[in-house]
């Protein structure tokens, strides 16, 4: 016989979409998955927040070095448009539910608001810098604590995400480096 869930169940699920798990036949006990879950929810809501702020600087630069920055910050969106998908997949993949609206990524993302005050070139490229870099380490960290709750295949998805936000963390950081730092 099925159980069937209570009005009150019906709404506490209702209510916390964070808590509401669907079934899978994926191995990894239920409280490992609700913990990546949380850690994938935390990520998805940064990532959508970093892939808009990409975007604000794509479009509001100004500066000689326009086009290429323009460019940049456009490559940058679209990748982590990508991570944005990867991450809610796995998410739901372990039987959750991604929790990825705007809303829910600026109440819960762990990056400062974009200044909107940026104007030419080295504002942007220094704004995106400080949050690629604070988004870095989220993932890295997030590969450790997937990797010890037993959950290899999402490790290996922070492993991968972190690998291009090293590189374009650099593209930017080159962009800032004046001969006196190298003196």
């Amino acid at each position: 016989m099925i159980a069937t869930p209570t009005r009150k169940a019906d709404a506490t699920r209702k209510a916390d979409p964070a808590r509401r798990f669907y079934p899978t036949r994926i191995d990894l006990p239920a409280n490992v998955r609700a913990q990546v879950v949380a850690v994938l929810n935390q990520t998805l809501a940064a990532t959508v927040d970093l892939k808009t702020q990409a975007k604000q600087a794509h479009w509001n630069v100004k500066g000689m070095s326009f086009l290429q920055l323009h460019e940049l910050f456009d490559e940058i969106a679209g990748e982590l448009e990508g991570y944005v998908d990867m991450v809610a997949e796995r998410v739901t993949a372990l039987g959750g539910t991604a929790l990825g609206t705007a809303r829910t990524a600026a109440n819960a993302s762990i990056l400062p608001e974009y200044p909107f005050e940026a104007v030419d070139g080295p504002e942007h490229v220094a704004a995106l810098a400080e949050r690629l870099a604070l988004y870095a380490k989220h993932v890295r960290k997030a590969i450790d604590t997937t990797d010890d709750l037993g959950d290899a295949d999402t490790a290996d998805l922070y492993t991968e995400i972190s690998r291009t936000v090293d590189m374009r963390l650099w593209f930017l950081e080159a962009h800032l480096v004046k001969k006196s730092d190298l003196d």
